[in-house]
């Protein structure tokens, strides 16, 4: 089996034993819970979408490993046509969910770790690189939904992680065994943990020989013992439990993030894939963040076209569509969304080859994607909520809505235009209150400033990659400058 339906997704991750808590319970069945039950769905149209012959070729690929058609999101990019494909692909599915579709962080650690532990054995002679491909292959044959964990709890971050006066502030080893190790610590905001059948790890900084232990990726699956989620709180999130289809906004699909803890957690050899080697920690770090910054040259670009359609159809609902400055609005939201999706095309066809044959993008662009990520969804949203007005936040509920002696009240006095129900009007409304405020503000607004790393991380990146004395050698040659 090479490619799961999006039914068989939902039963396999509903027949995964994972320990998770929300609320200060623990949650017998995630994926029948109203409040994260959307999440999944998001996850589920990476496999329905795959399905269909329509998007074939952006969904799927075929595996030069296997001869077998595989889901995209566990492929090994072998050109630059992978890697705009990906973004391409990103884009598709944030139009058809609005939401977080979560694979996109275990492919981007797919492709760091398979480079990167070539690199690891091409020195030390280790089995890291083989140790990847056994699990990449089962992870391709099962059509597996993988999530990337990188980013520790890191306390004071003024100190290296040997430092911290808490050492389970970062990720470690604390026994080592002759069948494997085992580690404890936490990795925050781990997006899509709760929906995925395995997890890899990886470290979160450049470390020194201080930090060998701290120098760890493997995989593991969600249901290991040892590992348990604590899902985090989102705006709105009780709303799910209203039962109210219009005021959630987004119904149907949604993201979820969660502290995922390691109790001393067990990882056999075969599993691990760097493991104290301390000097390829940097170099594992800055390639899974180049990877998924350029992730958001698809993702957010395609959540940020339903969002732009929301304006204008609540442009149209209020009756301001002709404004001027209303289509000024609309063509200024375009121009910023289409300028992100440029960066995530450029950094991936300006890719170049690793050591170990697969392809990575460059980094520079990818950091001038995400830096632009930071920025631009922030003034579409400001945009989207200047075009539908303060209704969005300020509307009565579904519930009033539907009260018999208030249900009318409500028709009378919030209807826009004639032809256009009150109902749909608010609808509408409650979309780009989610899009903008609401629980997808952690898949769009929010989590463009903060994932994939923060603003300063990608500004040290494009210092580094920027070439600043080639620069200064172009303009003394000009300026006829001899020194």
């Amino acid at each position: 089996m090479a490619l799961m339906t999006g039914e068989q997704y939902i039963e396999s991750i509903r027949n995964l034993k994972m320990e998770v808590y929300m609320f200060g319970k623990q949650i017998d069945c995630p994926a029948d819970d109203p409040i994260l039950r959307p999440s999944l769905n998001s996850v589920r149209m990476t496999y329905d979408l795959a399905q269909l012959p329509e998007y074939q070729e952006l969904m799927t690929v075929v595996s030069p490993d296997t001869g077998k058609r595989i889901n995209r999101f566990t492929n090994i990019h072998r050109g630059t046509d992978d890697l705009r494909n990906k973004v391409k692909m990103q884009r598709l599915l944030g139009q058809r969910t609005a939401a977080c579709f979560q694979r996109c962080v275990g492919m981007d650690a797919f492709n760091a770790v398979y480079s990167t532990s070539y690199e690891i054995d091409k020195k030390y002679g280790t089995q890291y690189f083989e140790n990847f491909k056994k699990f990449m292959l089962e992870c391709q044959e099962k059509d597996l939904t993988v999530d990337g964990a990188m980013t520790d709890p890191k306390g004071d971050r003024s100190k290296a992680p040997h430092q911290q006066s808490d050492p389970d502030m970062f990720l470690r080893v604390v026994e080592r065994r002759p069948d494997g190790v085992v580690v404890r610590g936490a990795k925050a905001h781990q997006t899509g943990a709760l929906n995925s059948h395995e997890i890899i790890v990886m470290p979160t900084i450049s470390m020194g020989p201080e930090d060998k232990d701290y120098a760890i990726s493997f995989a593991v699956p969600m249901d290991t013992k040892g590992v348990f989620m604590i899902i985090g709180r989102q705006s709105c999130d009780t709303r799910k439990l209203e039962n109210t289809e219009m005021d959630v906004g987004n119904a149907e699909f949604g993201g979820v993030e969660a502290l995922t803890v390691f109790d001393d957690v067990f990882v056999p050899n075969d599993r691990i894939f760097l493991n104290g080697e301390t000097e390829f920690a940097g170099m594992l770090v800055e390639r899974f963040a180049g990877f998924h910054r350029q992730s958001y040259g698809g993702c957010k670009v395609g959540v940020g076209d339903v969002l732009i359609g929301a304006a204008a159809v609540a442009a149209d609902y209020n009756g301001a569509a002709k404004a001027s400055h209303v289509k000024d609005k609309l063509i200024e939201m375009t121009h910023l969304n289409e300028t992100l999706y440029c960066c995530g095309i450029a950094c991936s066809a300006e890719g170049t080859q690793t050591e170990s044959g697969s392809y990575i993008i460059d980094m520079l662009l990818a950091n001038v994607c995400k830096q632009n990520v930071t920025r631009f969804p922030y003034e579409i949203v400001r945009l989207a909520e200047d075009i539908a007005g303060g209704l969005m936040v300020t509307a009565p509920s579904e519930a009033d809505f539907r009260n018999p002696k208030l249900g009318p009240i409500i028709d009378k006095y919030l209807r826009g235009v004639e032809n256009v129900s009150t109902e749909n009007r608010l609808r509408i409304l409650r979309l780009i209150e989610n899009l903008a405020l609401g629980t997808a503000a952690v898949g769009y607004r929010t989590e463009s400033m903060h994932g994939a790393g923060s603003p300063q991380a990608q500004r040290i990146m494009i210092a580094r990659q920027g070439n600043l004395a080639h620069k200064k050698e172009l303009a003394k040659a000009i300026a006829h400058i001899k020194e």
